[in-house]
């Protein structure tokens, strides 16, 4: 009964998990320590289940006339032993209602492969050669001694030559995706998806400021508090601590 009030305490808090990860909170936030089919079976009996939705939308851009194109260094070998070693980069779109009007705005990223975190982001009401710029230029200054291996797909501002210059003067090797393969970018995408089905899928936003501040709360959460199993049950600012420390 008292694993039970836990189980049921987290998914009030956050009804966005499933059985798994109300199991990595157990172990990570209260030290309990039980399989995941106990949970499972805890969920089935109190009807416990996960409130996200799925969809699949894309806003990638692909360049009609690239002026560079990198080969597919990074070949789908999604791990690093050290940070600051591979990043990923991509950008996404969300939408926001002022009445029957639809808004946009735009959020670029770079994800390390090493610890999963979000190494810098913005948000920008246009998908833009600067909003590519800006979230490059951020990760740099908070990481200047970094010469990750850069993956992107064959998006329009990542095969733009003044971007492919900035790589280049940062010290850093530029790979992409192969066209029609957006497997070859599968973390990246994989935290999109992460982002949109516990936060945003199934909502309604009709504010612009509304939804920027979910997505702003969301990162910080995500890298400061949301444990994944894949990194030991340790959220990636923990796994880049222990990084670093090693």
């Amino acid at each position: 009964m008292e694993l039970a009030e836990k189980i049921e305490q987290i998914h009030m808090d956050s009804p966005d998990k499933g059985y798994r990860r109300i199991n990595d909170d157990l172990r990570h936030d209260h030290d309990i320590h039980v399989n995941d089919k106990r949970v499972l079976r805890i969920c089935r009996a109190k009807r416990i289940k996960s409130a996200i939705k799925y969809s699949s939308h894309s806003c990638t851009r692909q360049a009609k006339n690239p002026q560079y194109i990198a080969e597919n260094l990074l070949n789908r070998q999604f791990y690093a032993d050290k940070p600051n070693e591979k990043w990923l980069t991509d950008v996404t779109e969300f939408k926001w209602y002022e009445g029957i009007e639809v808004h946009k705005i735009y959020l670029s990223a770079i994800l390390d492969l090493c610890d999963h975190r979000i190494v810098s982001y913005v948000i920008s009401d246009r998908n833009d050669n600067p909003l590519v710029f800006k979230t490059f230029e951020k990760a740099v200054k908070a990481n200047p001694d970094a010469h990750p291996l850069f993956h992107s797909d064959r998006g329009f501002q990542y095969t733009n030559r003044t971007f492919h210059h900035k790589l280049e003067k940062a010290k850093m090797t530029q790979s992409m995706s192969r066209v029609a393969h957006c497997i070859d970018n599968g973390p990246m995408e994989g935290f999109w998806g992460i982002l949109k089905r516990e936060r945003y899928y199934g909502k309604r936003f009709t504010g612009k400021k509304e939804l920027i501040q979910m997505i702003v709360n969301y990162i910080r959460y995500y890298n400061t508090q949301r444990v994944q199993r894949n990194l030991g049950v340790l959220t990636p600012m923990e796994k880049h601590k222990l990084s670093l420390a090693a």
